[in-house]
């Protein structure tokens, strides 16, 4: 007698913490799309994504990851800042046969450093561990993004597990891995957080106090907050030699974050005997406002990335 009971999809659980990438749509540009690929997931947070766009050549191919901005408390890897349009910015990096990797990351309200740089390493790891059916090279991997995305960009490339041991690597997703990458490209990113710890938001009228972003993002009582921000600083691991060629753009008169943050780690780069360009953006405030430079800097930044992930 033949069952007509529906068949069981034999799905296991618990569920795996990443899923392997599904088909990637191609487009009329020949370019291929992995959209929505969940690269982690922990219990009560919501799963992290990342796309994958990659430019129709022969070949694995280098990639960077992107990551955004927004003070570490908003922003979506989708999203440059509105100063830099999406066209520009996906056109020049897969123009210059780069896979472009746009990764989400937990906000701080959601969780506390350093679970921002646990998710940028669990998405290089992904990465890596997927490269064949993603098309990409998993030895020419390199890290750009700004503001926030910026500083966590500086610390994907200068903290290492065998290093700093595995507090600042993170288990999320593929647990195992590397999560080095070849360059680094930091737009007008926080490398000191020190400093910024007696800054204080300023507040609109009717509006709603913004949460102070570095406050939010180390947690913890107000009496940890200085060793916090040492561990969450670029600059703490700078001085230390095997650091990737780093390139920082920042805007002179960038009053969110201040010029002399890229200064400062340009100052402890060099002094460590690594390759690092520190590029000023005359009459720029945060984002590049005010600058017409916006198109050079794009194709500055990529021209570094594809020198150092195709040397």
């Amino acid at each position: 007698m033949t069952s007509t009971a529906p068949a069981q999809l034999d799905t296991g659980w618990p569920p795996p913490p990443f899923h392997a990438p599904t088909p990637a749509v191609t487009g009329a540009d020949g370019v291929r799309r992995f959209h929505g690929l969940t690269y982690a997931t922990s219990p009560g947070y919501r799963p992290r994504l990342l796309d994958v766009h990659v430019p129709h050549t022969a070949g694995p191919v280098p990639a960077v990851v992107w990551i955004h901005g927004g003070g570490w408390l908003e922003g979506d890897r989708r999203y440059p800042p509105p100063t830099v349009p999406v066209e520009l910015l996906h056109g020049a990096v897969l123009g210059a046969g780069l896979a472009l990797v746009g990764i989400d990351y937990r906000h701080s309200l959601e969780a506390p450093f350093p679970a921002q740089l646990h998710d940028v390493k669990a998405a290089i790891r992904y990465v890596r561990h997927h490269a064949a059916a993603l098309g990409i090279d998993p030895e020419r991997i390199g890290a750009w993004g700004e503001s926030a995305g910026g500083h966590l960009a500086a610390l994907a490339g200068l903290v290492r597990a065998d290093a700093h041991g595995t507090g600042l690597e993170g288990v999320e997703g593929v647990p195992e891995g590397d999560s080095r990458v070849r360059a680094v490209v930091d737009w007008y990113g926080v490398s000191d957080l020190e400093p910024l710890l007696a800054h204080s938001m300023p507040s609109l009228p009717g509006e709603p106090p913004y949460p102070n972003p570095v406050h939010t993002l180390l947690g913890g009582p107000e009496t940890e907050r200085r060793e916090r921000a040492r561990l969450a600083s670029p600059v703490t691991y700078a001085a230390e030699r095997g650091a990737p060629p780093f390139l920082l753009i920042h805007g002179r008169e960038d009053q969110v974050v201040p010029y002399g943050q890229s200064e400062a780690l340009a100052r402890a780069l060099r002094d460590a005997g690594g390759d690092v360009t520190l590029r000023p953006v005359e009459g720029a405030d945060h984002i590049f406002l005010g600058s017409t430079e916006v198109p050079a800097i794009v194709a500055h930044s990529v021209d570094f990335l594809h020198g150092h992930l195709t040397a």
